[in-house]
């Protein structure tokens, strides 16, 4: 593996290095490094940082993997990105998409807005097993979907065809059309018995109206429950 692969393979978490290797030798892989150094040099403000690049990963490692939820790129506002799909730090205010997920979530589960008021922050569900990946994982600050079709795209797809080949069951959230065509345009057959595909329009204000109602929340724990494995406790919030 050459010297700028091998650095972007030592920045994966070890649990899905194994899973991950291949694809790192993608020659896609070498443009998304030489783009990625390229708006480093010109200056320009990436977020997230790069100790959060990964994190998504580093909080959700393979074998634990029992949900995803699939986002587009990273928030491009000051301080809101920290690797992970939807979620923002503590300290930032709520962004819109996130609030409605909320209301969701106390329509489905009948949580109440003081259990769902103490942050953004979503790090609690990957330490369960959700998986919250954005299928660009960098963004130059606001410039949304600067770094798509940098390479990434191809990146996260070989995340999602190793999780669809494992045994376990798994639950795949699909929030939007860009979720959805990234899922139907996989080279893997999905198995729709083995797996749980959850579709509803994207939680942002402008298709609100078809995220509401979708239960996605509720589905996936009784799915879950139906497999044996441990549901997730959606109103546990960091």
């Amino acid at each position: 593996m050459r010297n700028k692969q091998q650095q972007f393979f030592s920045a994966i978490p070890d649990a899905w290095k194994p899973v991950l290797a291949e694809i790192c030798h993608n020659p896609k892989i070498d443009s998304l490094i030489q783009f990625l150094q390229t708006q480093e040099q010109a200056g320009a403000q990436i977020y997230p940082a790069k100790n959060n690049i990964f994190a998504a990963l580093q909080a959700t490692p393979f074998e634990q993997v029992k949900v995803v939820i699939v986002g587009q790129d990273p928030y491009h506002g000051p301080g809101q990105a920290h690797g992970l799909s939807f979620s923002v730090p503590a300290n930032i205010p709520v962004p819109p998409s996130l609030r409605n997920i909320f209301k969701e979530l106390q329509a489905d589960l009948g949580l109440t807005k003081t259990e769902l008021s103490k942050s953004g922050n979503l790090s609690s569900w990957a330490q369960q097993g959700v998986l919250l990946l954005n299928a660009v994982l960098t963004v130059e600050a606001g410039k949304p979907a600067s770094h798509a079709k940098q390479g990434w795209e191809v990146f996260t797809d070989a995340i999602i065809i190793e999780l669809l080949k494992r045994k376990q069951p798994t639950v795949f959230m699909l929030w939007g059309a860009y979720a959805q065509k990234k899922l139907q345009n996989l080279p893997v057959n999905v198995n729709t018995k083995q797996h749980l595909i959850l579709k509803a329009a994207h939680p942002s204000p402008l298709s609100i109206t078809g995220f509401l109602g979708c239960r996605h929340f509720s589905k996936t724990n009784l799915f879950l429950k139906q497999h044996d494995l441990v549901e997730i406790n959606w109103g546990l919030l960091i």
